[in-house]
């Protein structure tokens, strides 16, 4: 019998699906509505996400142009802004509110890259994790005599094979996002 090493594929590229998605929400100096993708509001009671009330779309390479599907959330939208990690001071014109991304520092980008770098780490410990459950799954298939001696060593090796490539690709992905963040 063979170990199948599908489900530890599927649960890699998960990791690397969540991997750029927390990167969209750093800015590189453009307008991007992802930015705002983990910033929430109170409306109700209850937590909301401004992209899901909100129209967000980009006004110019340096603007986004929040419009807000009940004006009565526009303060709290803006409120929101201003407390949240992304660094820009929102203005509000009682109808839409305009983010302007200023110009990154240099000191502001060195400081974006090593927050990359550490969500890459974060990425591959969690890629290395599934590889160390594959393979206690592995011998625990052994010691109850599902697989074979040769089985097992295919097996470790394929789940090797597959943390490499992903590995790989998580290095690709950060090398891409500094260079994105450290281009003027």
């Amino acid at each position: 019998m063979k170990y199948n090493t599908r489900d530890v594929e599927d649960k890699m590229s998960k990791s690397i699906a969540s991997y750029e998605t927390n990167l969209a929400s750093i800015r590189a100096s453009q307008a991007n509505p992802a930015v705002l993708n983990r910033v929430t509001f109170d409306y109700w009671g209850s937590p909301a996400e401004i992209t899901s009330m909100a129209n967000v779309r980009v006004a110019d390479a340096k603007t986004l142009e929040i419009i807000p599907y009940d004006a009565s959330t526009l303060k709290a939208m803006e409120k929101a802004i201003q407390t949240s990690d992304i660094g820009i001071n929102p203005s509000n014109d009682g109808k839409i509110i305009r983010l302007v991304f200023p110009q990154l520092t240099e000191e502001r980008r060195k400081e974006l890259a090593k927050q990359v770098q550490k969500m890459g780490e974060e990425c591959k410990v969690a890629i290395r994790n599934i590889r160390r459950a594959a393979n206690d799954d592995i011998k625990k298939q052994k010691k109850d005599n599902i697989l074979t001696e040769d089985d097992v060593k295919d097996a470790e090796k394929a789940v090797q094979d597959i943390t490499d490539k992903y590995i790989k690709s998580v290095d690709t992905i950060t090398a891409a996002k500094e260079k994105e963040i450290m281009k003027v």
